[in-house]
């Protein structure tokens, strides 16, 4: 049976360094993408810094690479967010550790992470990570020229920092682009993570 490769990821949104990634973990494994997502009963929350949903990072996604990845909603962290720290020793944290594996059909896998300490992270959780050099993921610079287009209309440059179907699904979520574009930043960082203030406590 193949060997699973778990991707968990903001993709807020999806770049060409996502792109890229994916397509070199295809060639050896079935593919699981979790873009991370942060609910408050039923509802997503979202804020400037995580400005597009679930459904439309999905959307990002396939319109790459179609049906030939999973995208699947398991990486998620149900309000207060509070209660999944600190890692590890939360036991909120360790189930949704095992929400993220319970939908991969695979018996084995490994997950993907650039990062060193996620690395760490990952190992701890038994997720199997996998060496990695970090690519330049570079969303959180394809936001900014996204708001600065919003708000001042200069034609930016991120259209060259994602694949083109993923800028044809950013066109057509502009009103996400523009209502973010004039909010201030609702996100807060513990031990190195980004959550939304709302719902945090």
């Amino acid at each position: 049976m193949a060997t699973a490769a778990l991707y968990l990821a903001h993709m807020n949104p999806v770049t060409k360094a996502h792109e890229q990634i994916i397509s070199n973990l295809k060639r050896d494994y079935s593919v699981y993408i979790f873009p991370v997502r942060f609910m408050q009963g039923k509802t997503e929350v979202n804020t400037k810094s995580f400005p597009f949903s679930f459904e439309q990072r999905k959307e990002m996604v396939q319109s790459v690479f179609g049906d030939s990845v999973t995208v699947l909603p398991d990486y998620a962290f149900y309000a207060p967010f509070s209660k999944y720290m600190p890692p590890l020793l939360s036991g909120k944290s360790w189930e949704l550790r095992n929400q993220i594996v319970s939908h991969v059909k695979e018996g084995d896998f490994v997950s993907y992470t650039g990062d060193k300490a996620e690395r760490l992270m990952l190992k701890i959780y038994r997720l199997n990570p996998l060496k990695a050099d970090r690519l330049e993921i570079s969303a959180s610079s394809v936001k900014e020229m996204l708001y600065k287009e919003a708000l001042e209309g200069d034609r930016g440059g991120w259209r060259d920092m994602v694949p083109a179907p993923v800028a044809g699904a950013i066109e057509r979520n502009w009103e996400v682009v523009k209502k973010f574009a004039k909010e201030e930043d609702a996100t807060m960082r513990v031990m190195g993570m980004k959550f939304p203030r709302q719902g945090y406590k």
